[in-house]
């Protein structure tokens, strides 16, 4: 299999859409940045004068506006610092909910067949931590690598002003520490990149884990776990060493090049105010001129890692980003406001991997109002013929038509708010029985709602609920039965009064009470509808207007009940084995 070619976010990418519409943030930011590192230069400039003017002339009237100077200097520091924090890092994490949003939004819209191939838990991770790094471009971080570089900047024009030659001297280390920082740099990004691949595996892992602790309680598994979980964390932990070794190398080349250049200025300086060339003050300044434009150079390299993280971040997320939506096909132009609901399939072939067939040259018509039942053993490609007629699948050869218009040329959205789904194992979403009933249609009148709740007889146990319809249910429904999860999701699917309707093995988890009960209730919900049923127990099937029995891909048999055993194929064995049981 050919290996996918990763993205990489460019600076200009990046530029036009981080930076760019925050320009007004950030240019603020700038400004404040600039204000408080000249507030900054005041000191060096104060002890300066302190040394070579005040004192020695005595001056007590000086001194006094001196400190003034100083205090008032500090105190602007302390407030542009303050603002600058409120305005750039509200507006970073202002940034990073808006592209967690625009990440969820995406990856929800996206085909079925992804999530088939994608953990949740690597879907998660994607979301919530890969976008936290651009709080590195638009926070603090980016304002203060540009205020960093005005501040040496500024510092350097101060320092030729009093000694060129000590500042030449510097330049040097300083040029050496540039160029080893955008080597280590370099290298640092595709670790970033790696972290999160990592990070999403751990988290998919441990999400699944978690998800089906009744497993690995139910096998004894925990260690297993625990140990798949150790493995997951320490190839995390060997990616962080690796960064943390390539970010400590150049923060400690930094240390040594510009502690090797601090020794030479000592000694140059004081040959230099021995001879008589620079004065103690003009040292002292240069000094301290000389911290501040090194200090931000230091700070590259902490800095640098971060966008180096938020560059990483993004690329994964750019992408994601660029993976197709299901709404993307430019075919699917037609709005079909008004169903019948007749759906026809016309040599039908589909696969899930390229040249393995799981549904071949499948032709059928379900006319409208009528009941298709789908019979076969597991892995016949039932449910894969349901899924091509929810369109969660789109065909690989063939046809499917809704009232005569090409599946694939409707919009989804169009044919899927006239569409319901019961499945075997129906997701229940933590909250309230009435929130979950309600999810189709949230809109819903209780009337409405009270009579999907009597239609599916969720009332036979939740009139037991001291909180009835407002029971909490727990993660999943955990809290319920199988049965009573099931005639939740039944009444979820007759408060939506959909046209067409897909019921996977919708009686599965029912007692042979419950399942009496809600016969009834999805006879009625049946009426009118075009319904696709999957059922392994055919005596759920018995009423349908007609059955198909699938095996390995093909149709092989179909017709209604009667006319299927009387014929005596592979409906009756299929039939009589069951009854036998």
């Amino acid at each position: 299999m050919e290996k996918k070619k990763e993205r990489k976010v460019t600076i200009g990418q990046v530029f036009q859409t981080i930076i760019w519409p925050r320009r007004k943030q950030l240019l603020l930011g700038l400004f404040l940045i600039i204000i408080s590192r000249l507030s900054g230069l005041v000191l060096p400039g104060a002890s300066k004068y302190l040394v070579d003017d005040v004192i020695p002339s005595n001056d007590l009237d000086l001194l006094k506006w001196l400190i003034f100077a100083v205090v008032l200097a500090i105190v602007i520091q302390s407030v542009t610092s303050y603002a600058l924090t409120q305005i750039l890092s509200v507006e970073a994490q202002n940034l990073i909910a808006k592209l967690r949003s625009r990440v969820q939004s995406h990856i929800i819209k996206l085909p079925i067949r992804f999530f088939d191939n994608t953990k949740t838990g690597e879907l998660v991770s994607r979301i919530m931590t890969d976008v936290e790094g651009v709080r590195n471009l638009v926070g603090t971080g980016f304002a203060q690598m540009i205020g960093g570089i005005i501040t040496a900047i500024i510092s350097l024009i101060l320092l030729i002003s009093i000694s060129p030659m000590m500042t030449l001297y510097v330049l040097v280390p300083v040029a050496v520490f540039g160029l080893v920082s955008l080597k280590a740099f370099g290298k640092i990004r595709p670790i970033f990149r790696e972290r999160g691949k990592i990070n999403a595996q751990v988290t998919g892992r441990l999400t699944e884990t978690l998800g089906g602790i009744r497993v690995i309680k139910g096998f004894n598994a925990e260690q297993q776990e625990i140990r798949t979980f150790e493995e997951g964390v320490d190839l995390l932990f060997q990616n962080v060493k690796s960064s943390l070794t390539a970010t400590s190398f150049v923060t400690s080349a930094g240390t040594l090049l510009l502690g090797l250049a601090s020794a030479g200025i000592m000694g140059m300086g004081g040959w230099m105010i021995m001879e008589g060339e620079m004065t103690f003050g003009d040292f002292l300044a240069f000094t301290l001129y000389l911290g501040f434009m090194i200090a931000p150079i230091v700070q590259m390299s902490n800095i640098g890692s971060q966008l180096t993280e938020a560059f990483a971040g993004l690329d994964r997320t750019e992408e994601i980003m660029n993976t197709p939506l299901e709404s993307d096909d430019r075919e699917r132009t037609i709005e079909m406001t008004e169903l019948k609901g007749e759906i026809r399939f016309d040599q039908v072939s589909f696969a899930y991997e390229s040249g393995k067939d799981v549904i071949r040259e499948v032709s059928f018509e379900a006319p409208a109002g009528s009941v298709t039942a789908l019979v076969g053993t597991s892995g016949s490609g039932k449910t894969t013929i349901a899924g091509l007629a929810a369109t969660f699948l789109n065909p690989d050869f063939g046809q499917i038509t809704l009232d005569g218009v090409d599946l694939q040329k409707v919009t989804l959205d169009s044919f899927r708010s006239q569409l319901g789904v019961v499945l075997q194992d129906d997701f229940l979403f933590e909250g309230t029985i009435r929130e979950n009933i309600l999810f189709p249609r949230p809109e819903a009148s209780e009337e409405q709602l009270d009579q999907a709740v009597r239609a599916a007889h969720v009332q036979e146990f939740t009139d037991r609920f001291e909180d009835g319809l407002d029971t909490l249910i727990g993660e999943r429904g955990v809290k319920l039965s199988g049965g009573q999860r099931q005639r939740i999701a039944i009444a979820r699917a007759i408060l939506a009064d959909p046209r067409i309707l897909i019921l996977d093995e919708a009686t599965s988890n029912l007692d042979t009470e419950s399942e009496t009960l809600i016969q009834a209730s999805l006879k009625e919900l049946m009426k009118g509808r075009t319904t696709f049923v999957i059922a392994h127990r055919l005596s759920t099937i018995r009423q349908a207007d007609q059955i198909l029995v699938i095996e390995q891909g093909k149709i092989v048999e179909q017709g209604k009940h009667e006319d299927l055993i009387a014929k005596k194929g592979r409906y009756y064995q299929l039939y009589t084995y069951q009854a036998r049981i």
